[in-house]
């Protein structure tokens, strides 16, 4: 059932920069259960993977500073959104100490708030759980595009929040998915079980 923001709004609160300055796998672990917000949608977020700046390959920032990767290796607490197969854009979040690049990439949500918004930006989604189910789907769903690239996530229209009393769940670490370097990393992290994860 969805409830609406302000609902959420009354039961918790926004993450601020210090839960985001910190090594990139903790972040990535901790964010599971929190809540994404940006406008009048949001969602549970229930898988994350974690990218290690220039010790990781995998990781846009591996080549160092470039305009593109600029954002992640400044402060922590911010958004990061690119542009990828010519057709979708992904949200990462920002963080380890300024000037050590690390993010976390978002992959995906479970649907809470605006879930009539969500359905009309993801018309091609037959099920709730299809919805925000990958890094792409959950951005369209959201309506975050490459203008929220550099967004402070501590104090604008995208943000997370944490439930004042938060339910208990197993996490389950696993390797990244679609990527060539560094593919053996354990650096997945989902909510075992969830039917909502990435497909």
């Amino acid at each position: 059932m969805s409830i609406s923001v302000r609902e959420l709004n009354t039961e918790s609160k926004v993450l601020d920069r210090d839960f985001y300055a910190r090594p990139a796998v903790e972040v990535a672990r901790d964010c599971l259960g929190k809540i994404l917000v940006h406008g009048s949608a949001a969602g549970r977020i229930v898988e994350t993977e974690a990218y290690l700046g220039t010790d990781d390959r995998a990781a846009h920032a591996w080549r160092g500073i470039t305009d593109r990767t600029r954002v992640l290796f400044g402060p922590a607490g911010h958004a990061y959104v690119y542009f990828i197969y010519g057709m979708y854009e992904c949200l990462n979040f920002v963080a380890e100490e300024e000037g050590k690049a690390g993010c976390v990439l978002i992959r995906a949500l479970e649907p809470l708030a605006g879930i009539d918004i969500m359905r009309r930006r993801r018309p091609a989604a037959k099920r709730p759980e299809d919805l925000a189910s990958g890094p792409g789907k959950l951005t369209l769903a959201l309506g975050i595009t490459r203008k929220q690239n550099g967004a402070d996530l501590t104090r604008s229209t995208l943000h997370v929040r944490r439930e004042r009393v938060e339910s208990p769940f197993e996490i389950k670490a696993t390797p990244r998915i679609g990527i060539t370097h560094c593919a053996d990393w354990p650096l997945r992290f989902v909510v075992s079980g969830n039917p909502f994860l990435s497909r």
